[in-house]
């Protein structure tokens, strides 16, 4: 006795309930009209929530057990539903076949069956029940660097409307915010804004994890006697002290002045990047001049000009 009602949900005959809801819910995930854009998504779907209208009930299931597909004329499921693609149609011939609980005009909307005892199956895994798509919307947006260092406001223009996003300290590219209310409305139930965050580039510093890095102008002559500079971190002025001798490109680190962490409530490092500044030969004094070109040293291989 052929039992495509099981194929068309990918079970055996002897699955178990849960098995049946199971493959019910991976199926509709699947093949739901707001998610699968494909051509026949949209059939395939109603055609999944029709067999586990049946299989889900007992009473139903086991009155198509005993009968199995000749209860659909002798044709298998897939074809005995595209034979009555009106959905009044279909709908009196199932409640005529297996009695109430099918809706009129169900198998026409998206949930199918949509007013059976079924109707809010799809709450358990985020549709909000048969014929409601995901009411959340997605969108991007772009926020300056030092709103996503300090936190503040950011305004944005959507669906006609201007508002201000509440942005904390410390969001990184790839961090969602939420936004309540702002998204699609059916049946008296809104969803919400679900935005996706990217941090423009800050012309002042590098970000690596949570720690800041920023190149440091510094003279000659600070870098071969050492000396202090005033620094300008994120959050304040600060005197650093600069050791004799340091080369181009080291690092100096500022601890607790760099990019919030969210998580531990900390925040990274500041690290100074020493770019040497070498004065301009034309500017300097004749007679420090010469002496520099007689007294530097050469390194090995390196010869007057």
């Amino acid at each position: 006795m052929s039992k495509s009602l099981y194929e068309t949900l990918g079970v055996s005959p002897d699955a178990s309930a849960d098995e049946i809801k199971k493959a019910y819910r991976k199926l509709a995930r699947k093949y739901h009209p707001d998610i699968n854009k494909d051509p026949g998504a949209e059939e395939k779907f109603k055609e999944i929530n029709a067999a586990y209208e049946i299989l889900s009930d007992p009473e139903k299931r086991a009155k198509y057990d005993q009968f199995g597909d000749d209860i659909f004329g002798g044709q298998n499921f897939h074809d005995f539903t595209q034979s009555h693609a009106n959905a009044a149609d279909l709908d009196e011939i199932l409640r005529n076949i297996f009695g109430g609980g099918f809706s009129s005009g169900g198998f026409g909307g998206f949930g199918g069956f949509s007013g059976s005892r079924r109707s809010g199956g799809f709450e358990d895994f985020g549709f909000g029940g048969f014929g409601q798509p995901d009411l959340d919307v997605r969108a991007k947006i772009t926020i300056p660097f030092d709103v996503a260092l300090h936190g503040g406001t950011h305004s944005i223009n959507y669906n006609n409307q201007n508002f201000d996003v509440r942005i904390p300290a410390g969001i990184k590219t790839g961090d969602k915010l939420r936004i309540r209310g702002k998204g699609k409305t059916y049946q008296n139930k809104t969803g919400d804004l679900i935005l996706t965050v990217e941090v423009a580039p800050s012309p002042e510093y590098e970000l690596n994890g949570n720690d800041l890095v920023k190149k440091l102008p510094i003279s000659l002559k600070t870098a071969l006697f050492g000396g202090k500079v005033k620094v300008t971190t994120p959050y304040k002025e600060v005197t650093m002290k600069v050791p004799k001798g340091v080369k181009c490109n080291q690092k100096l680190r500022i601890k607790g002045h760099g990019f919030p962490d969210r998580k531990t409530q900390t925040k990274g490092d500041l690290y100074l990047k020493l770019d040497i500044v070498f004065p301009k030969i034309e500017e300097l004094d004749g007679d420090l001049v010469k002496l520099m070109e007689e007294k530097l040293p050469r390194l090995t291989g390196e010869q007057d000009a």
